[in-house]
């Protein structure tokens, strides 16, 4: 029974992994169009509600003529469904309809001419009628590979790896694993059934983020089988916040509104931490609060990305991203304060993938690049035990009883558990201090085999993918910005995890996403998932996007989008 079991889970997960990495990076899905810019006889689809005019080739709308500069104009779109073009930094020389655009750029209609110093384009958008059109020849997500069928492949694999625990785990808490599994798996069917009732086909995103939640789960049945009801109400808590942040998306008025309260609760929060928290191996990072403990720096994370994303109608205007290195800044230093270094570093990875994104700037990220060698330099200096690790990366076997005790036990036991594993529950690493989190995937390796580990990492790098892939067709920057860092926070995780706990980098301890023991990381993992979610372009695949948007936003309204030439 158990070496069937084996078999079958690297089959199913194998199974999960071809089909959802099948449908997300290699289906061919087509653009939203929104509007079109007529130059000459060259017509342009404008496929986002943020593009930048210009001669360069990098430019959303290329307009390569005498005196177009290479970044000229920025033409957006509001949720309302409202175009304004604006004047970069006021030195191109923008008019519309022979007004010339002011600092606070100018309102289009259906029909005006933009005049861009001498050359003139003209704004056509959509009437309703085509855009039903439009919307109904672009592929529907899930249609070739039903993300039920994977989902019922996924419930499988669950009930595979609930039958391994029930033969190694204690008569005492197996009730309470087999109630965590079930729980699981009837949560992933009514998130699949609300996306349904939502009108959403493309459950990708989420089933993969499932699978790595089942392999979190099977490690709280390994190390804590106490804690397993605790484990089923963050979980379920985990995927309401991951449904109510992305509903939360939906308006971005709405979300650009609110990043300013947002960053000062992520400051405020950091502060508490650095006044009120307890040293725990030379980190302060966690807090009490009635009873219970927490990560603050693990809900920062959502914080960060919210606010870092937060361009909008704005994206050509230094100054916000100015702000946004302050806010980066201060974020670094409050985590430096408290020791967490490891997730520092998380933040500084995301920091540069956002500043790049929203500046196009080689010269901004190399500047923080050699200010963050110099920040690493004096942390290493001020914080002995940080030299240490550094100090023992790549000589582990050297001192196997001090320095290199966690590494050389991780290393140890995912040898041990060869390809196919020993069976969830029957490993030794879950003893060793912190195998659960900082070690997690030796743990998965020694219990479920390399296979599942290496399916584990496919599984993070599939989402990469597609944030990067839909970052390419995102209608609005927030959400392709959102979606690049959140990505890049989870990719640098998991980096610094497994090549950690393998001694190929230095070990920091931080956390598995998704697998890892802890619940503010379970939290801040599926909040994340939301900004991947949002920028799922693909015909009915997004929850950040109301079914009736697919033809028009709400408030737009359709005369003023057949009007004709206006003026604003």
């Amino acid at each position: 029974m158990l070496t069937t079991s084996k078999f079958m889970l690297i089959l199913l997960s194998i199974i999960i992994m071809v089909r959802c990495v099948r449908s997300m990076l290699r289906e061919h899905y087509e653009p939203e169009t929104w509007a079109y810019i007529r130059s000459g006889r060259e017509t342009l689809p404008v496929y986002h509600w943020e593009n930048i005019i210009g001669s360069a080739r990098s430019a959303d709308l290329v307009v390569d003529k005498p005196g177009v500069r290479r970044v000229h104009a920025v033409l957006t779109r509001s949720d309302a469904g409202q175009w304004r073009v604006f004047d970069v930094f006021g030195r191109g020389g923008v008019w519309v309809n022979s007004v010339k655009v002011g600092p606070k750029g100018e309102q289009i209609f259906s029909g005006d001419v933009i005049n861009l110093v001498g050359n003139t384009v003209r704004f056509q958008d959509i009437p309703q009628e085509k855009r039903v059109k439009l919307e109904a020849s672009r592929a529907t997500a899930g249609k070739r590979f039903s993300p039920a069928l994977t989902l019922l492949e996924l419930t499988l694999f669950q009930l595979f790896l609930l039958l391994q625990h029930a033969l190694f785990a204690d008569e005492a808490h197996l009730p309470a694993i087999a109630l965590g599994f079930l729980s699981l798996i009837m949560l992933q069917w009514s998130c699949y059934n609300a996306m349904r009732i939502m009108g959403r086909s493309g459950f990708e995103v989420e089933t993969l983020a499932f699978y790595l939640t089942t392999l979190g789960m099977s490690v709280a049945a390994t190390s804590t089988p106490d804690d397993m009801f605790k484990q089923i109400l963050l979980t379920i808590a985990a995927v309401a916040l991951f449904l109510l942040n992305g509903w939360w998306l939906r308006s971005l008025k709405r979300t650009a509104a609110m990043r300013f309260p947002i960053a000062a609760a992520a400051l405020l929060l950091l502060a508490v931490n650095v006044v009120a928290s307890d040293a725990v191996l030379g980190a302060r990072n966690w807090l009490e609060l009635g009873g219970f403990s927490f990560q603050p720096s693990e809900l920062v994370k959502v914080a960060y990305v919210y606010v870092g994303a937060s361009t909008l109608e704005k994206l050509f205007r230094r100054r916000n991203l100015f702000g946004f290195i302050a806010f980066s800044a201060i974020c670094v230093v409050a985590l430096a304060l408290i020791g967490d270094f490891g997730t520092a570093l998380v933040f500084f990875i995301s920091f540069l993938v956002i500043s790049y994104m929203r500046s196009g700037s080689i010269a901004t990220v190399f500047l923080a690049v050699s200010g963050a060698g110099l920040a690493g330099f004096l942390a290493v200096s001020a914080r002995p035990y940080i030299a240490q690790r550094f100090a023992s990366w790549g000589h582990v076997w050297e001192d196997v009883y001090d320095a290199g005790y966690q590494q050389t036990r991780a290393m140890s036991a995912a040898a041990a558990g060869g390809l196919f594993g020993k069976g969830a529950g029957s490993g030794w690493l879950k003893d060793i201090f912190a195998a659960n989190t900082d070690m997690v995937f030796a743990v998965i390796c020694e219990e479920l085999g390399l296979i599942i580990g290496l399916c584990a990492i496919l599984a993070m790098l599939t989402l990469a993918f597609f944030a990067v892939r839909s970052a390419r067709n995102g209608r609005s920057s927030y959400y392709a910005i959102a979606a690049c860092s959140a990505m890049s926070m989870l990719l640098t995780q998991l980096a610094l995890n497994v090549f950690g706990s393998m001694d190929i980098l230095p070990f920091t301890g931080v956390t598995f996403p998704f697998v890892s023991r802890g619940g503010t990381s379970l939290l801040s993992c599926w909040m994340l998932m939301a900004f991947i979610k949002g920028a799922d372009t693909r015909r009915d695949a997004s929850f950040a996007v109301r079914p009736g948007e697919r033809l028009f936003s709400v408030g737009e309204q359709p005369e003023k989008a057949k009007g004709g030439k206006g003026k604003a």
